[in-house]
């Protein structure tokens, strides 16, 4: 009969998938288990910490600010529990989506990319694009094969950002590409869209697409919709930094003159 240590050991092993070592389990002496005990724990940590350092790349999640810095006092109106209600995540296991819409600089990829971030950590495939990125890529891609494999890289995550949704006006055919993917992706996995446009104004950024209808409707079916509304908080610190370095030579002005 295992005991305590001789078990645990063997889930290890078992969840590291070493079958050579497993089939030879019953040689293992008592001595050698507490050195294997030792060996298959830092050889479960380091798989772990190149799993995680191999979804944060393919993430592609760059730099972002984290939400324990974000002022929430400066947007006009944004509803603070229901961000941290959803940095719960509960909408990846519903395979819900999650549309983020507000004005230019009032925060949207921020908490876009911290909820990415926060799946990242809990073990989940994540992928951030801007949709330009996205769609370009896509039309760009030469014969059905090639376009089979891309619009599979990009069904394929549990979570897809979609960043800057309605920046651009794009052809029908990046409207059709893009059903493409938000229809892969329906009831299986999760896409969070951020936009500056309300969906009534969608068909000015895919002018003449027949598919925007259904789209939308695909999109919304499954969804939360968190409105951010206020000023650019970008524009605020460019002021601010503008303010700081005038006041900054005034400064060195007055320290020469005396």
């Amino acid at each position: 009969m295992m005991n305590e240590q001789e078990n645990t050991n063997k889930q290890y092993a078992d969840e590291l998938k070493l079958h050579g070592l497993i089939a030879h389990w019953q040689e293992i002496t008592d001595e050698q288990q507490a050195l294997l005990s030792l060996w298959l724990t830092w050889e479960l940590a380091e798989r772990k910490q190149r799993s995680l350092d191999r979804r944060l790349s393919s993430a592609r999640l760059g730099r972002f600010k984290p939400l324990t810095e974000f002022d929430w006092q400066w947007p006009g109106k944004i509803d603070q529990p229901a961000v941290q209600r959803l940095m719960q995540l509960d909408f990846l296991t519903e395979a819900s989506n999650i549309i983020i819409l507000g004005s230019n600089g009032v925060g949207k990829s921020t908490i876009a990319q911290n909820l990415g971030y926060k799946a990242v950590m809990q073990g989940h495939t994540v992928l951030f694009t801007t949709a330009a990125n996205m769609l370009n890529d896509l039309a760009a891609q030469d014969g059905d094969n090639a376009l089979r494999r891309r619009l599979s890289y990009y069904a394929k995550p549990r979570l897809l950002l979609i960043d800057e949704v309605g920046y651009l006006c794009y052809s029908n055919r990046h409207a059709d590409l893009l059903f493409e993917i938000i229809n892969r992706r329906y009831e299986k996995n999760a896409t969070i869209v951020t936009t500056n446009r309300p969906f009534s104004e969608w068909n000015e950024v895919f002018p003449n697409a027949a598919c925007v209808v259904s789209l939308i409707d695909r999109l919304v079916h499954h969804s939360e919709v968190l409105a951010i509304e206020g000023e650019s908080y970008r524009m605020k610190e460019a002021q601010e930094q503008a303010s700081n370095r005038r006041k900054a030579k005034i400064e060195n002005r007055k320290g020469k003159s005396q």
